[in-house]
């Protein structure tokens, strides 16, 4: 591709930051920052029909790509403003990027989360030093509270996406991609508020406008995508998503004009795309990603929109509750077609359960677990409820063992 000469700005339109600005970012990355690798995924290849490789921001230090952004921001204060402490509103990663940032520094630091915001992510902040203060329940109400503890402290606010040097410091993901694969044809970045969107677009389109760059966004916040859609920065209610790392109901003031100007497209996907990406990263990569950093494969993997194409998906982190994660294993064998949960009501004898044990062994399905009810109201006398959780091959084993029940004249109801 043909290298263009950075004049400042990319058509008609002043980029805020620049590219300049990016380098300088880049000449200026501490030795805390590491450059990720790029790994190609085989497995995502050939269910995408993309050549698919993986930019790895979740292997940075604590866990996602925010303290690029962060770290760097930090840096460019005065001695002045840091001895007066910093501030920032986040339900995790950015939180942990500043806090991280702060404490290598030597800064005073208060963060403002959601009091639904993950508990590991509450206590990683505090790991980190800073103190945590618990407003609201979504990064909007949080932000707020930030601003208003900004101004009764002098406390120097440090944006989670909508800030020039935050924008900056993400892009330099954007510089590491040209120059660990020169010819990528596609880049796909999670967008939330647009911070890291808009630092790569920069990035990669000063010198190689022909590469496309694909936002992707939870249908559950879809703000970016209805904004652009319109043209206008529009706010969106949003509703429950386990993608809580980019539900952002208002697009930023400096991400929005950049994004709507440079990116190609973008796209939005589900829960049940994000989990079913999860459970493949883990189980054929042995890489645990938290659902906003997964979203760029999640689509890649349901859509297969670029055949052929070598592309590239940002894994922007691995910040999960363990808890949320048991639960992403169990719908992911769902969702794949290996797990099959079934309720069976059974006469309360000996040896009514040993009929169902017996068909289950005969198809080769494992049970995985049991529970047996004999006490619930809805439970005659003399009945018992047993659920089974069953981990099966596929589509083909479950439809046997459902057959081999039925002939039985076994009642049954299907939960998965």
């Amino acid at each position: 591709m043909e290298e263009i000469k950075y004049i400042g700005k990319i058509g008609k339109f002043p980029m805020n930051p620049t590219y300049d600005d990016i380098l300088k970012a880049n000449s200026m990355k501490s030795e805390k920052i590491r450059k990720t690798p790029l790994i190609y995924s085989r497995t995502f290849s050939v269910l995408s029909g993309s050549e698919v490789y993986l930019k790895s921001e979740f292997q940075q230090k604590t866990g996602a790509f925010k303290i690029r952004g962060a770290y760097y921001k930090i840096q460019t204060l005065t001695t002045d403003e840091k001895q007066k402490g910093v501030i920032a509103a986040s339900a995790g990663n950015h939180a942990q990027g500043v806090a991280y940032a702060a404490m290598a520094e030597k800064i005073k630091c208060t963060i403002v989360m959601p009091k639904n915001a993950s508990p590991a992510k509450v206590a990683a902040t505090k790991w980190y030093g800073a103190k945590v203060i618990l407003a609201g329940n979504t990064y909007e109400d949080a932000s707020t509270k930030a601003e208003e503890i900004a101004k009764e402290t002098g406390a120097i606010l440090i944006h989670a996406f909508d800030d020039p040097e935050i924008i900056s410091g993400q892009g330099v993901i954007g510089l590491e991609i040209l120059e660990q694969m020169p010819d990528v044809e596609e880049v796909y970045v999670p967008i939330g508020g647009g911070g890291l969107a808009a630092g790569i677009l920069i990035a990669i389109k000063t010198t190689h406008p022909n590469v496309k760059v694909i936002g992707i966004q939870s249908r559950s916040f879809p703000s970016m995508y209805e904004s652009w859609k319109k043209g206008s920065i529009t706010s969106v209610e949003g509703t429950r998503t386990i993608a809580d790392g980019i539900s952002v109901k208002v697009p930023g003031q400096i991400t929005f004009p950049i994004i709507k100007e440079l990116i190609d497209d973008i796209v939005l996907v589900d829960d049940s795309e994000i989990t079913k990406a999860m459970f493949l990263l883990m189980e054929r990569m042995k890489i645990v990603i938290e659902p906003a950093g997964a979203v760029g494969v999640a689509y890649l993997i349901s859509h297969k929109p670029s055949p052929g194409k070598k592309v590239v998906s940002i894994l922007a982190g691995g910040n999960i509750d363990m808890y949320l994660l048991g639960q992403i294993v169990d719908k992911g064998l769902a969702a794949m077609g290996r797990l099959l949960k079934i309720s069976v009501l059974l006469p309360d004898r000996p040896g009514a359960f040993k009929e169902i044990v017996d068909e289950i062994s005969a198809a080769n399905a494992n049970i995985v677990e049991v529970v047996h009810d004999r006490l619930s109201s809805n439970i005659n006398a003399g009945s018992a409820s047993v659920t089974l959780s069953l981990e099966i091959e596929g589509k083909e084993q479950a439809d046997k063992l459902i057959q081999a029940l039925q002939k039985k004249n076994i009642q049954f109801n299907l939960l998965t």
